[in-house]
């Protein structure tokens, strides 16, 4: 399977056998900063250009949708927020309503994810792809979008990946670290 965590950043993991892959440094599953843009010419905070968080993160949505308004004066919600207030919620809950510039984001951000959940699925061949973090908040929509670009890349042996929501929230961290300890203990 695969985790991806849309937050601040992107994180993720690579679970092969019920054993995460943590590789030689332990930036196994570090998805955040694959290259999905070469002509990008705005820094990541990794200090690389073009990485997914810069797309996919909530700070990168919020980024995509500023970029978007300032091409033009098409009419939207998101104009009624400071340009300091577009969120990733901000953009979600107006996709929700219709907004068409709002759909033109999530286009952009489901083109990014869905393309490199692709590449990945191409090397680990998942059964599943879980997105969770507080991107995810915003719903079966946005699996919609991600699904959408998936497909359209996708090696034909992981067409039928199934992409779910993470149901643990805010307590999958807490779950994940008692698993440990209790399977560490043996109880």
């Amino acid at each position: 399977m695969i985790m991806v965590t849309l937050g601040t950043g992107v994180g993720g993991g690579v679970i092969v056998d019920g054993r995460p892959i943590v590789g030689s440094g332990g930036a196994g599953g570090e998805i955040g900063h694959f290259c999905v843009n070469y002509e990008e010419e705005d820094t990541c905070g990794c200090g690389k250009r073009g990485c997914l968080e810069q797309y996919a993160s909530a700070t990168g949505i919020a980024r995509l949708a500023r970029i978007r308004l300032a091409k033009d004066d098409a009419p939207s919600k998101l104009r009624e927020c400071e340009a300091k207030d577009v969120t990733a919620k901000t953009v979600f809950d107006a996709l929700k309503e219709g907004d068409k510039v709002a759909e033109e984001i999530a286009e952009e951000f489901g083109s990014y994810l869905g393309h490199a959940m692709a590449n990945l699925a191409a090397v680990t061949d998942p059964s599943v792809i879980v997105i969770g973090g507080g991107v995810s908040k915003a719903g079966e929509i946005i699996v919609k979008y991600i699904e959408k670009y998936y497909q359209e890349k996708v090696f034909f042996a992981n067409r039928n990946t199934k992409f779910i929501l993470a149901e643990l929230g805010n307590d999958a961290g807490i779950c994940g670290s008692a698993k440990l300890v209790i399977d560490k203990n043996g109880r």
